[in-house]
């Protein structure tokens, strides 16, 4: 006899969804929580093999001793290892003045921890990419990535007129979005690529395109069209900067930075704000990315534009080989595009 089917009352569907909602929030914030628990132990940890250290003069060799007595004590925790205790002892010292961890750091799982001690030694450098990591959600590889790309050391580097054409705190945030040069290794193209070229390329690889741009822009279009009166515009790239809430129009050249480029741009900017900004956007601003720039015509350029531009150039190969060579391969750039299941927790 078959089953009668059970039919399910107006909203069902809706509340089952928001119950789910509710659990996985739940899961999340109670993941979470745990991190941030493990990474105060092992902070308090470290703190206290300092403290004793400087008190009573030991040595390194103590740190092997309270590894084995440790992992004898607590059999079934995985985190107790020699190696770990050095860490934790590091990471006590690179903060060491707080009254709890930091609260970037006690929310990054210990792997990301462990890599930015193995990779950075200047202390606001950490605390930056400790920072962005917690912000924008970067896996372990991703911030590797963005470590060995000098992610922090390019922001805000490209020659602009933000200061002169817009409000000083808009300026600030501007300038954040516009780095110099632009890494396009991804791209696996030549030095003597056409600009349609470099133009398809980067669309082929939108999602790794967006992860240089930087966290927080949304692809608008490509050879967006404008009639003026008659004639006819195609701006190169657009995008939307989501936490700013403006449009970025996006220009690129393959050659030397020319003066009248910056005209060009302006005029593409212009057009942006008139045609598609409301009033709830801020300013819209222009990237010009060129091959080569000569840093005195730039400014020359931009002093009188009327428009907010910056002008960066792009490389494929601006980190030494053996910087490149340390980059994630095709295998770790895929699970760090999150194309792969989410790597599992690591403690040791």
């Amino acid at each position: 006899m078959a089953r009668a089917e059970i039919v399910l009352p107006d909203g069902y569907a809706a509340f089952l969804g928001g119950l789910k909602r509710r659990v996985r929030d739940a899961q999340g914030h109670a993941q979470r929580t745990i991190n941030t628990q493990l990474i105060e132990l092992y902070w308090s940890l470290g703190r206290a093999i300092v403290a004793e250290q400087e008190q009573q003069g030991w040595g390194a060799g103590v740190i092997d001793r309270l590894a084995g007595d440790l992992r004898v004590e607590f059999p079934q925790m995985s985190g107790l290892s020699r190696s770990n205790l050095q860490y934790m002892r590091a990471l006590a010292a690179a903060w060491p003045a707080n009254a709890n961890v930091p609260q970037a750091v006690g929310h990054l799982p210990w792997g990301h921890i462990r890599l930015l001690l193995d990779k950075l030694d200047d202390q606001d450098t950490r605390e930056w990419y400790a920072t962005a990591s917690v912000k924008n959600g970067w896996s372990r590889n991703v911030l590797l990535n963005q470590i060995k790309n000098r992610t922090l050391e390019r922001t805000g580097a490209a020659p602009s007129n933000f200061s002169a054409e817009l409000a000083p705190a808009d300026s600030d945030l501007a300038r954040q979005i516009a780095k110099d040069p632009y890494v396009f290794d991804f791209l696996n193209m030549t030095e003597d690529a056409a600009e349609r070229d470099l133009e398809q390329a980067l669309m082929d690889r939108i999602v790794d395109t967006l992860r240089e741009l930087g966290t927080g822009f949304a692809f608008v279009g490509r050879q967006v069209h404008f009639d003026v009166a008659g004639d006819d515009f195609y701006l190169d790239l657009l995008f939307f900067h989501i936490e700013q809430l403006r449009y970025v129009v996006i220009e690129l050249k393959t050659g030397k930075f020319q003066p009248e480029h910056a005209g060009k741009l302006s005029f593409y900017v212009s057009l942006v704000d008139d045609r598609l900004r409301r009033e709830t956007h801020t300013p819209t601003v222009g990237i010009l990315i060129c091959g080569d720039r000569n840093d005195h015509t730039v400014r020359y350029a931009l002093s009188r534009s009327g428009s907010p531009m910056a002008v960066s150039t792009y490389t494929y190969d601006s980190l030494p080989p053996t910087e490149r060579n340390a980059l994630p391969d095709a295998d770790e750039l895929t699970s760090a595009l999150g194309w792969n299941e989410e790597e599992p927790a690591q403690h040791d």
